[in-house]
């Protein structure tokens, strides 16, 4: 079980004193918004270069350009890069981004929003190396969890038993233990880690409460 918080959450003032709060997960999800694809902005390349941290930088890109964008991402140190199903629509287009980001050393993932069926991804579905679900619609942090969209994880996990399925939205206690026994491995919490006063004991918490 994969424990990754998303430090959309956390103070931007002091983040690299965040980052350390957090040393005991497993990755690090670094929101990436552009204002077009999502309301809101968040940081790039350049601040994502300055953290130093030990765990695997896992870049969510909620951008209209992934494509344009996932070479600054890679220098910068990232090992998996998430792009959405909705902002590159073509099969040619997915599988050269694909491509791309394995040539620079990193895993790629598929990141679909809730309102999003699976079949779109039909065309790269086993070109791909993590599947990301989004349990709420992107562009803000604290919203309630949806749990229609675990249809989707057990889909996944029923035609492709091996799969990474991350799944991003309103995590906490419960609806992290609702999304493991729908067969997701890959957990990003926000709000609740960062909120905590004792970020360790959190994430152990969420790390037994999955693997129960």
């Amino acid at each position: 079980m994969i424990i990754a918080p998303s430090i959309l959450a956390a103070d931007f003032g002091r983040l690299q004193d965040e980052v350390d709060s957090i040393a005991s997960a497993d990755w690090i999800q670094i929101d990436v918004m552009d204002g077009h694809f999502v309301p809101n902005l968040s940081f790039g390349a350049p601040v994502m270069k300055c953290i130093k941290t030990k765990l695997l930088l896992d870049v969510h890109l909620m951008v209209t350009n992934p494509a344009d964008r996932i070479g600054e991402f890679l220098a910068a140190g990232a090992k998996n890069i998430s792009f959405h199903a909705e902002t590159v629509l073509h099969t040619d287009d997915r599988r050269a981004l694909i491509k791309a980001i394995h040539a620079g050393g990193a895993t790629a993932g598929i990141a679909v929003n809730p309102a999003t069926s699976l079949s779109t991804i039909d065309d790269i579905f086993d070109d791909v190396d993590l599947y990301l679900i989004m349990s709420v619609q992107p562009g803000f942090g604290g919203q309630a969890f949806r749990p229609e969209v675990l249809e989707k994880v057990k889909e996944i996990r029923a035609r492709k038993p091996q799969a990474m399925i991350q799944i991003d939205g309103g995590i906490d206690a419960s609806t992290a233990k609702m999304a493991v026994a729908a067969g997701v491995n890959n957990i990003v919490a926000g709000s609740y880690i960062f909120k905590a006063a004792d970020r360790k004991k959190v994430i152990e918490s969420l790390r037994q409460n999955a693997e129960r």
